[in-house]
């Protein structure tokens, strides 16, 4: 019997609920499920953490039902489901996929990559299930796995790809022969052709026998996928194929079985038409299929450098595993040649590193006790253990890939206009198609036809055509040129090739808008300490009085920092051994806070300072005061060494610059750039270190916090801002940047929060990043003006607006051809950005004079 309280329409779900710590949270979930409309009944776990939710699927959504106990400040569980899609041919596919499993209660969002054939759908768990989804994206025709990682993914990729090669291969060899022998029987009375063609070719009935193959052989796949997709109350370009090669083929099946039908009559049978249209677009299929993988090239270089095997120890004894089977804290052993497998650091060995395929270095790095490896990179010379740090999904390498797989999955804002183009143009090019009809048929045909009329680019006149086949021949090429798949192939494809581009030089856009956000740019600001200098104090300067040789001064002074923590000893003491000075114990030491140290070295009192502690100690520094004074007006720290009471030098400490600090802000003035520098310095010494390195403005005294509001007041100038920072006190500002750029070895807090990731720390990756978003942009710019055009002026010329003057009409076959011509070229265009070289590489060619560490103030930036 029917439950009257709980009628059968009614559905259940079940959603997880996070952030519930007692009764009355559960209580307040509950009574505001209740009380939306449409939702039956209402339960909360608190202890299961999840809602039933029983409900009226007309009335109301999971969707809706998650945004209200969000506003009540809980979690609703979601979980994300990313799909290798298969099949998809144009930017309407995208819309299909999308409009289908958007429509699916339980499904939050969906973002589907043409570029990339992947799906990333997020889902409440308890409404639908991955096989739900999987089943309607197979119901519309394509093909819908679970994405694999890593040399697996890399597999069935590539394995799909060359499917579906052989398949619309093996189509074009089937229907280009059928398509010219009917090509060449409908023709048969032109020329020179009845010399060459038996006149049974041009029989219709022959013409039929030839063509039906054609149509429900190669064809066919449009005509299953526009019903499936219109099961789902979807259209795509396959109900534009099966449209415009079904009406051909069928008036041409009416007027050849029943001439007097009033379709036309005899001289309408389009056989050629229906099978040159099908042959044209599956060797559009097939070209497409051929040229489309290779915008994704960098995603197949990147996972193909994971490594299969790694030589750990274990038992003591060298054991040859699978490199997924490495655990962390295992030692591993790496030989010249060989591949490092993991991420770790070094125990102990030495050797050179190639780490070009991941951070774009051109010199292999050397490597020692200490320092980092990353698995995937290159052993050069010598032989090393190191032990692992991370494994599996945490190495550098498989963020990366995730980052670069998620960017080209992005959507870029300029992709909005597109994606509505496509997504709407199915509907109105049938609606345009058919208002075509009409008006040739009723009006146009009596106005403006006349016997001589020719098919462009053939010498096939339509003298006995009829009314009725030329209004559908006009209205057919309508609707097979109207193909939006150039304007939906536009900006994928370059963003997909713009994000592999970058990742080859070590930059990781984290979107597609970060992109069209950096080609935007009109000002940079760099944050000083650990961006634009190293973040550590390091010697600049070493002057000694008459006697004193200026390695005695640093040995000595380091000998009696030895034992120091304070960062000004532990400078000196770093300068020393840089110098390969020999640094001794003190017999003595003692540290005085705030003034310097007092040791004693080979017997010698030694007193290392500021001015008040020689003062306090009767040290004359008369002689070295002047040279002093001038040192601290560059912002540097004075450090004075004596000796049994006698001055014996001084020592400059400060900050330094990084290497190419100011080449990269000489570079960034060139693209047109304001560059602006933002520190917690006081103001005499920020100018110090803009004037060194050629920065425009200074921003100075800049208390962490503020940083963001310093942006916010850029941007409120009307400036598209880049924040480039490193610390944890940068990532406010980075996230209200339009582009916060991360260093690669600055905190994971910064690069969490950033943009764009800079792999390596070099600062001309930022002029490298923002060349390769204009140039990406470029292309997009490029794709989407041919696109457009090709539609604008197409389309016109197909529905006859020519026609009155030049007495020619284009024919189906030659619209498949021309659209075609224009997907290709939108996506050749796009892989001209494989030949993208930023300005510092084509440099490379010739020497660069690069300066050296540049002295400047420390500080907090």
């Amino acid at each position: 019997m029917p439950d009257d309280k709980n009628p059968p329409e009614a559905v259940e779900v079940v959603l997880p609920i996070r952030g519930m710590s007692c009764a009355s949270c559960a209580a307040t979930i509950e009574g505001a499920l209740a009380g939306m409309a449409g939702v039956r009944r209402a339960s909360v776990n608190l202890t299961a953490e999840k809602a039933f939710v029983t409900f009226d699927p007309a009335r109301v959504t999971p969707a809706q039902m998650a945004r209200v106990v969000r506003d009540l400040g809980y979690g609703v569980g979601t979980e994300d489901l990313v799909l290798q899609i298969g099949g998809m041919s144009c930017a309407s596919c995208v819309a299909a996929i999308e409009g289908a499993v958007g429509g699916m209660p339980g499904v939050e969002s969906v973002q589907v990559s043409l570029a990339a054939g992947s799906a990333r759908v997020t889902y409440y768990p308890g409404v639908t299930t991955p096989a739900q989804i999987k089943r309607t994206i197979r119901d519309l025709g394509y093909e819908a796995a679970e994405r694999l990682e890593g040399v697996a993914a890399l597999d069935r990729e590539r394995e799909a790809r060359r499917r579906e090669i052989r398949r619309q291969g093996r189509w074009v060899l089937i229907s280009w022969p059928l398509a010219l022998v009917v090509m060449l029987g409908t023709f048969q009375e032109v020329w020179i052709l009845p010399r060459f063609v038996p006149r049974v070719l041009a029989n219709p009935f022959v013409l039929f026998a030839i063509t039906t193959p054609i149509v429900f052989g190669p064809g066919w796949q449009f005509f299953v996928n526009s019903y499936r997709g219109l099961r789902h109350g979807v259209t795509d370009m396959n109900l534009l194929y099966a449209t415009g090669i079904g009406a051909a083929y069928l008036i041409a099946v009416l007027n050849t079985f029943w001439p007097q039908a009033g379709f036309g009559g005899p001289e309408a049978t389009f056989y050629e038409a229906a099978a040159l249209l099908t042959a044209f677009i599956i060797l559009g299929r097939y070209l497409e299929a051929l040229t489309r993988g290779r915008a994704s090239d960098a995603i197949r270089k990147l996972m193909s450098l994971q490594p299969k095997v790694a030589r750990v120890l274990r038992d003591g004894a060298e054991v040859e595993i699978p490199a997924d089977e490495v655990e962390v804290g295992e030692i591993v052993v790496v030989r010249p040649g060989e591949q490092i497998p993991v991420d770790g650091i070094v125990l102990e060995g030495y050797s050179a590193v190639d780490q070009s395929m991941l951070t774009g270095e051109s010199m292999p790095v050397e490597k020692r006790a200490g320092d980092e490896v990353i698995g995937g990179t290159l052993n050069k010379t010598g032989a090393f253990r190191f032990q692992a740090t991370k494994v599996g999904r945490e190495t550098a390498l498989a963020q990366i890939i995730k980052l670069v797989e998620e960017a080209q999955a992005s959507k870029a804002p300029i992709q909005k206009l597109a994606d509505l183009v496509a997504g709407k143009f199915i509907f109105w090019v049938h609606v345009l198609a058919l208002t075509v009809f009409l008006f040739w048929f009723f009006l146009g045909y009596q106005a403006f036809f006349t016997p001589g009329t020719r098919l462009m680019l053939t010498p096939y006149t339509l003298a006995g055509v009829g009314a009725f086949g030329f209004a559908l021949l006009v209205s057919v090429a309508v609707l097979v040129i109207s193909c939006p798949c150039a304007v939906g192939m536009a900006t994928p494809s370059a963003m997909m090739a713009g994000t592999g581009k970058a990742a080859e030089h070590g930059i990781l856009f984290k979107g597609a808008d970060a992109i069209e956000n950096a080609s935007k740019l009109t000002t940079i600001v760099f944050d000083k300490t650990g961006t634009l200098t190293r973040g550590e104090p390091s010697v600049t300067d070493v002057i000694p009085v008459p006697g004193w040789s200026t390695d005695s001064v640093l040995g000595l002074a380091a000998a009696a920092e030895v034992n120091s923590e304070h960062p000004l000893g532990e400078a000196i003491l770093r300068g020393a051994r840089a110098r390969d000075l020999a640094v001794e114990e003190p017999e003595s030491f003692n540290a005085i806070p705030g003034h310097g140290v007092e040791a004693t070295v080979r017997g010698l009192p030694i007193l290392l300072g500021n001015r008040k502690l020689m003062r306090d100690r009767d040290v004359d520094l008369s002689g070295l005061a002047g040279r002093a004074e001038a040192l601290e007006q560059n912002g540097k720290t004075v450090v004075f060494v004596a000796a049994d009471r006698r001055p014996v030098g001084l020592i400059a400490v400060a900050d330094t610059l990084k290497e190419h600090s100011a080449e990269a802000i000489r570079i960034l003035h060139r693209l047109g750039l304001q560059v602006v520098m933002i520190t917690g310095d006081n103001e005499r010494t920020s100018t110090a270190i803009a004037r060194q390195v050629g920065i425009d403005r200074v921003l100075a005294e800049v208390l962490p916090q503020d940083k963001a509001e310093e942006i916010r007041r850029l941007q409120q100038e009307g400036r598209r801002v880049a924040m480039v920072g490193d610390g944890v006190n940068d990532a406010p500002a980075l996230a209200q940047a339009d582009v916060g750029m991360a260093i690669g070895s600055g905190t994971d807090v910064a690069k969490e929060t950033g943009h764009v990731i800079l792999i390596k720390d070099d600062l001309r990756d930022v002029v490298t990043a923002i060349e390769v978003a204009r140039a990406t942009m470029r292309k997009v710019k490029q794709n989407l003006f041919w696109a457009f055009v090709y539609n604008t002026v197409t389309i016109p010329v197909a529905a006859g607006a020519l026609y009155p003057w030049s007495q020619q009409v284009v024919s189906p076959e030659l619209a498949a051809f021309l659209m075609a011509i224009s997907s290709l070229t939108v996506t050749l265009n796009t892989t001209l950005l494989k030949r993208f070289a930023p300005s510092l590489r084509v440099a490379a060619g010739r020497p660069l004079r690069l300066p050296g560490p540049v002295p400047v103030a420390g500080g907090e930036g």
